[in-house]
């Protein structure tokens, strides 16, 4: 078959990444400054030194004859492709981000973006989730986005308050016990 009936995935840049780290539609991309310096530093990372690096090894292939046999050329390509379409993702990413830092916000018992969220089911276990950006969403880690379905449904209430949130097992009520804003590590 020939090449020009191919056509290799150069779709969107989001349409690489898992749903959960898509943003939505004209939403701002609010970040914690830990989570903006991890982008930042993964862009540097890709940008100053591994493209470098690899397109000397494609150079250094490409030199040595018959690309359609050289590994070292396919592969290099493969991944210089990969490598750019991550750059250029996170560069939208940086340009697009509005850093907000949860360690300067005032005393406030009401829920935002950055709060860090101890709540209590109906099974009487405590929980503690910070709400953060959704490049920096790591659950393992307590950490949620702030557009999943249990940061909006604690968006703006209260310690004290119970919120609602709309699980695949139907309705379940959670209990805000504690709402604190403190810097949040990488």
């Amino acid at each position: 078959m020939s090449k020009a009936f191919t056509r290799e995935a150069d779709g969107d840049d989001e349409d690489d990444l898992a749903p959960a780290a898509q943003l939505p539609q004209g939403l701002k991309n609010y970040i914690t400054p830990a989570g903006y310096r991890a982008l930042k530093d993964e862009f540097d990372q890709l940008w100053k030194e591994e493209r470098p690096e690899l397109v000397k090894t494609i150079t250094w292939a490409a030199s040595n004859g018959d690309r359609s046999e050289n590994g070292d050329y396919i592969y290099g390509k493969k991944r210089l492709r990969e490598i750019d379409r991550r750059i250029r993702f996170l560069s939208k990413r940086l340009e697009n981000s509005e850093v907000v830092d949860p360690g300067a916000r005032e005393d406030c018992d009401q829920i935002f973006f950055g709060a860090t969220v101890t709540v209590c089911g109906r099974d009487g276990e405590e929980h503690t989730y910070s709400i953060v950006g959704v490049d920096e969403a790591d659950a393992g880690r307590g950490r949620i986005s702030w557009v999943s379905p249990l940061a909006r449904a604690l968006l703006k209430a209260r310690e004290g308050d119970v919120v609602i949130l709309q699980t695949p097992g139907g309705k379940e009520e959670i209990e805000v016990v504690e709402v604190a804003y403190r810097t949040l590590e990488g």
